[in-house]
């Protein structure tokens, strides 16, 4: 039983992490139906701006934090600008290809800069070298701070989504563009803002990831981009709830399969997901069928 809360907690904590991601890809997907395969790499991006932070500025884990979701805001809004609004009328497959582009530039570019090798995060200090037991189980203060992190970042875009005014501007692009643009909503602003807060959450997530694992390199964010993907789809593509309960049970099963059966089998276990609840239902656990014409 020990072993089991033990792993509950460790699925939690790296849960979140595919959740905040999970949140971006569900998010652009709901206002312009593309699924944004660089946003693994704004999240890598996080890490590296969260690395510099502390390292050749010498500045602390929040305020690192904070520049790292203000630049990804930034670089997810410049994509959004020059590789996507261009083919904005364009085939989903064209803008699918776009997004496998910039994907691969933002790696290769990032690789140019800072070498393929991995860095790692300096050592921590304060209330984050910290750790707690109860009984025999473990918690370290960083799992704490990445949990109450993610809940006050989900916390703070519910209300955005659900109480402002761009907020409600977002839902109702994501329900009809056309519609929503009839009734003087401007829709670049709304795609835009969907960016920006989309990707400041994965510049936190990479900052997160930085910490806890405490190594970073430029394709890090091709497998854990994969993970949140898979964690969106399984909660329904394109509802912000459903991200989250994605995010949470892709991290809780890769930590059971490493745990229970072997670490070797857990990339295979959770893309052996997305195949079932794409055959059993498409639309995900919280998603809405929809037909599309043809």
């Amino acid at each position: 039983m020990e072993r089991f809360l033990q792993q509950l907690i460790n699925g939690i904590s790296l849960g979140s992490i595919y959740a905040l991601i999970a949140l971006g890809y569900t998010m652009v997907y709901g206002i312009i139906n593309l699924i944004n395969f660089a946003h693994g790499d704004v999240y890598m991006i996080g890490a590296y701006v969260g690395y510099f932070c502390m390292t050749t500025l010498k500045l602390g884990f929040f305020p690192s934090l904070l520049i790292s979701m203000l630049v990804c805001a930034v670089l997810g809004v410049t994509i959004e600008k020059i590789a996507y609004k261009p083919l904005r009328d364009a085939t989903r497959i064209a803008v699918l290809i776009t997004a496998i582009g910039v994907s691969l530039f933002i790696e290769y570019a990032t690789m140019f800069f800072v070498k393929p090798d991995s860095r790692s995060y300096p050592p921590l200090t304060g209330f984050l070298t910290k750790n707690y037991y109860i009984g025999n189980l473990f918690f370290s203060a960083k799992q704490i701070l990445i949990i109450c992190i993610t809940v006050v970042l989900m916390a703070l875009l519910q209300f955005i989504v659900k109480k402002t005014r761009i907020g409600k501007a977002m839902r109702a692009v994501s329900l009809d563009r056309d519609a929503a643009q009839l009734m003087g909503i401007s829709v670049d602003r709304t795609i835009s803002f969907t960016f920006l807060i989309g990707s400041a959450l994965a510049g936190a997530a990479g900052i997160l990831v930085g910490i806890y694992y405490n190594s970073i390199n430029p394709l890090m964010g091709v497998m854990p981009g994969l993970k949140a993907f898979v964690a969106a789809v399984f909660g329904g593509i394109g509802t912000i709830p459903g991200a989250m309960i994605g995010g949470y049970f892709i991290g809780l099963v890769e930590v059971m399969v490493s745990g229970y059966l072997d670490s070797m089998y857990r990339d295979a276990v959770v893309f052996a997901i997305l195949i079932i609840i794409l055959i059993v239902k498409p639309s995900g656990l919280l998603g809405k069928e929809m037909r599309e014409k043809v």
